[in-house]
């Protein structure tokens, strides 16, 4: 699959202002400054759709992406940013929680993690909560570039374990600055939207 068009729809921090549940959705979730933007722009061709920052924690709403006006990526906001109070902190998980319940649309979530750690507590809990609701079995590990190419199978080793991924379960690492790992992203994506 090719994204040949990209448009932000809606942006929202209430079900209320949810664009109307007429195409498929994939959601991307992830850690403040895990490189949800880099990536999103990366998959779209487009530099400047998602804003990329170097402060954590810039996406404070649910953003909606109409991709060749045939599905939606769903930008979620970043958690687990510590400079940001707990209940604006909470408030966003509040936010994502309710997005998460409520779009009978939403066919998955694309979890995001840092390859060059252990998976967080946050992580783990995020985890857990989409594999509660059905929306689990995807994980990018972003940031491949950053580690050297042997190490790659020992980070995967250790997001699985920690995250306690099944067989099924898939990890992709992908680097948005090599531009690597993201056609393999783009093939699992079109696959949810052919079943």
């Amino acid at each position: 699959m090719k994204i040949t068009k990209s448009d932000i729809e809606a942006v929202a921090v209430k079900p209320s202002q949810y664009p109307p549940e007429n195409m498929k959705e994939i959601a991307f979730a992830g850690r403040s400054n895990v490189g949800k933007s880099s990536l999103l722009n990366l998959l779209t061709g487009r530099k400047k759709l998602a804003k990329v920052s170097g402060s954590p924690g810039k996406t404070r709403t649910i953003n909606f992406y109409v991709i060749n006006d045939a599905f939606r990526i769903v930008d979620l906001p970043g958690y687990g940013y510590a400079k940001v109070s707990k209940s604006m902190s909470q408030e966003w998980g509040g936010m994502i929680e309710q997005y998460l319940q409520t779009r009978d649309n939403l066919l998955k979530v694309v979890q995001l993690v840092d390859i060059r750690h252990e998976p967080s507590k946050q992580d783990l809990e995020m985890y857990e909560y989409l594999r509660y609701y059905g929306l689990d079995g995807i994980v990018v590990a972003t940031k491949a570039d950053k580690v050297s190419r042997n190490q790659i199978p020992k980070q995967i080793k250790q997001i699985r374990k920690t995250l306690k991924l099944g067989e099924d379960d898939i990890v992709i690492p992908v680097s948005a600055l090599k531009r690597t790992g993201y056609e393999e992203l783009l093939d699992v994506i079109e696959g949810l939207l052919g079943e």
